[in-house]
């Protein structure tokens, strides 16, 4: 809805958000499985599990984790259910008790003024709930009965606690802050200080902050073991070098995040012609501290080989503004076209020094040409002057 609405420019991703990602329209082969939706979403089915019973162990998160439909029912019918158990038992030390047919001033009864189920109902609810109306009232007659209260209430305060706790996690949840952590639609290949770099761009759209917020990415892919076992979803750390040094990330505006593909990488043997053909996906997490809650939150994305433009770079998005710096999400995912070899980082660091040669003197000559075309303009300017 933001994309539509243009809140959100369309050329980035928001955690949360997938149903407005373009897909393309020619593929050159089948499309591979995400490991990770581009909001976030795991795309793992867990099937043929034969202990459920391990679900029932921890029941509060087994009700955090419904949907709220189902959250709601519970919580309806654990007040409902609790009302009438306590409700019939009500009745049934009334009836025991013969409060039920006795009309005589001089009788004492266990309950005043229950009669019917239904009156035991309605006090049941004025019990647990605490109403007390006044006309139905617990007399010291029934040490059962003086059980039963005490009993109800423990049993009402429990209730509380679990199903209001419940309600509260479920609309205070982690991911609720993930929506406005965004990440770039594409990632890039492309030359930073003289070294091949993976780079992503990511942005946090509110003002409250994400404290001790971090980064990290991996490389999933299918690998083939010394012995031959095939693992479908190997996941390999990658490491990075982000504008602060660590994987810690101040994220006040947006930040381009980086790897340098080096012998370490498993992107080190990969060059432009091959990338397409890779079956790969980088997946990235960012996780951090909600300033305003001091819930820790998680926002993930991934790319698969297609959507890594390689020879590109983000262009700038901030600028200073009126004594302040200021951001423009309109070009987010914005990217250049730079000078960038073809070819894979091994053999860049195998015949860097040539490559270096040949790259610096296609920067050289667009600078000459652009010199060149600044300064016939000026000198046309200066013939139309004169």
């Amino acid at each position: 809805m933001l994309a539509r609405e243009r809140i959100i420019p369309e050329d980035f991703i928001p955690t949360r958000l997938a149903e407005d990602v373009s897909q393309p329209k020619f593929r050159a082969k089948q499309r591979k499985a995400r490991f990770v939706a581009k909001n976030g979403t795991c795309n793992v089915a867990q099937t043929n599990i034969q202990e459920q019973g391990r679900f029932l162990q921890d029941v509060f998160t087994t009700l955090v984790d419904f949907k709220w439909l189902y959250t709601l029912i519970i919580f309806t019918m654990s007040y409902l259910c609790s009302w009438l158990l306590f409700g019939m038992i009500w009745w049934l030390i009334a009836f025991a008790h013969g409060d039920l047919d006795q009309n005589s001033d001089s009788f004492v009864p266990c309950v005043t003024s229950i009669h019917t189920f239904s009156s035991a109902f309605l006090f049941s609810i004025e019990v647990q709930v605490t109403i007390g109306f006044g006309g139905r009232m617990i007399t010291e007659e029934c040490p059962a009965a003086i059980l039963c209260l005490i009993v109800q209430n423990i049993v009402g305060l429990v209730i509380n606690a679990i199903m209001l706790g419940c309600i509260f996690m479920k609309t205070a949840q982690a991911h609720r802050r993930a929506e406005t952590l965004i990440f770039s639609k594409h990632a890039v290949i492309a030359i930073r200080d003289s070294k091949l770099c993976f780079m992503l761009r990511v942005g946090d759209l509110r003002k409250s902050m994400i404290i001790s917020a971090t980064i990290k990415m991996q490389v999933v892919r299918k690998t083939t073991t010394l012995e031959g076992e095939v693992v479908p979803l190997n996941q390999i750390d990658i490491e990075m070098e982000n504008p602060v040094g660590t994987n810690a990330v101040f994220l006040v505006s947006p930040l381009i995040i980086s790897h340098v593909i080096d012998k370490k990488s498993p992107l080190y043997e990969i060059s432009a012609s091959d990338l397409h053909h890779e079956d790969l996906e980088v997946v990235v997490i960012l996780e951090g501290v909600v300033e305003t809650t001091g819930i820790t939150t998680q926002a993930r994305t991934s790319y698969l080989a297609e959507e890594i433009l390689w020879g590109q770079r983000f262009v700038p998005v901030v600028s200073e503004e009126e004594g302040r710096y200021s951001v423009d999400y309109s070009k987010f995912g914005n990217t250049v076209k730079v000078a960038t070899p073809s070819c894979s980082a091994k053999n860049l660091d195998q015949d860097g020094s040539l490559l270096k040669v040949k790259l610096h003197d296609s920067l050289t000559q667009k600078d000459f040409v652009r010199k060149r075309t600044n300064a016939s303009i000026r000198l046309k300017q200066r013939n139309v002057n004169q």
